[in-house]
């Protein structure tokens, strides 16, 4: 089988994916939870794994930067490979004055600057949401593990070096929780696929607290996020 972008054959990759943006933290994944891993995926570093969790099947696989990238991972993933459910887990910007570095953000739905909606020719303005099975479930396994969590809306941006200096406080005055950069595109695909996804996201920085991660700890630290989507 494999597509352009993905090497795997037909049903080497399980109904439910775990698609962090960095392809290491896919490894990272794979390696520390998995059991039985194999890997299905090279195709321009872009790593992708299949496993067991508590004896389940499940599959790791990294999307890039952006929408365009989640667009084609995600949209082969639903169309091409027959995969029922994908949850973003990845880093955001938080913008909400009670987040801190480390707090989980579950995406009850998705703003955004992009224009990928233009290819549905809807007429209106398309409102990208997450699954709600998958987010009531996370709230609870959240709740269970006295994770910090909030829960609401992010903004899905196509720029991280924005030249306009006020684009974040008007995203905040409309009670945007936090930035990334993928989730619309995912939400989008899922909805016209017929499939599920969410979008949990771990603070990374604060945009106005000027707080941030390192690169290693956003590739290896956010464990709790991980093992809520595992356990989704």
């Amino acid at each position: 089988m494999g597509t352009p972008h993905n090497g795997a054959e037909k049903g080497e990759i399980a109904k439910k994916v775990l698609m962090p943006g960095d392809p290491l933290r896919a490894k990272f994944i794979a390696e520390t939870y998995l059991d039985e891993v194999k890997q299905f995926n090279t195709v321009r570093n872009m790593f992708g794994y299949t496993g067991k969790y508590k004896g389940q099947e499940v599959s790791v696989m990294g999307s890039g930067m952006g929408m365009p990238s989640i667009g084609i991972y995600s949209y082969e993933l639903y169309h091409f490979y027959e995969v029922e459910a994908i949850i973003r887990i990845g880093s955001a910007g938080g913008f909400h004055d009670d987040l801190e570095l480390m707090d989980l953000v579950i995406a009850q739905g998705a703003c955004t600057d992009s224009r990928y909606a233009y290819q549905f020719d809807l007429p209106g303005t398309f409102a990208p949401i997450g699954d709600y099975e998958l987010l009531s479930k996370a709230v609870s396994l959240a709740e269970a593990k006295g994770t910090k969590y909030k829960v609401g809306n992010v903004v899905s941006a196509d720029v991280f070096y924005n030249n306009d200096d006020r684009v974040n406080d008007r995203w905040k005055s409309m009670g945007v929780l936090a930035v990334e950069m993928e989730a619309a595109a995912l939400y989008m695909n899922a909805a016209k696929a017929g499939k599920k996804a969410l979008a949990m996201l771990t603070i990374s920085d604060h945009l106005f607290k000027k707080t941030a991660l390192s690169a290693k700890d956003r590739e290896t630290s956010f464990n709790e996020m991980m093992e809520i989507a595992l356990d989704l």
